[in-house]
């Protein structure tokens, strides 16, 4: 697994990149719509994106 981590964090760069990349003016409102949610509602999406990506790689592990 180990020789898997760094090009999957090397891929979460690249998207989370694009945004920035072909749509700064978007990326912007939304960064400051992030800005204006209460640390409740951080730690849910937080968890929600957590349990996501951990169902995804149980499901595509095996």
């Amino acid at each position: 697994m180990g020789d898997l981590l760094i090009p999957a964090l090397a891929l979460m760069l690249v998207f989370e990149g694009l945004l920035p990349f072909f749509s700064p003016g978007r990326w912007r409102e939304i960064f400051l719509r992030a800005t204006q949610l209460s640390d409740g509602q951080i730690r849910f999406i937080g968890l929600t994106s957590m349990l996501i990506g951990l169902a995804v790689l149980l499901l595509l592990g095996n």
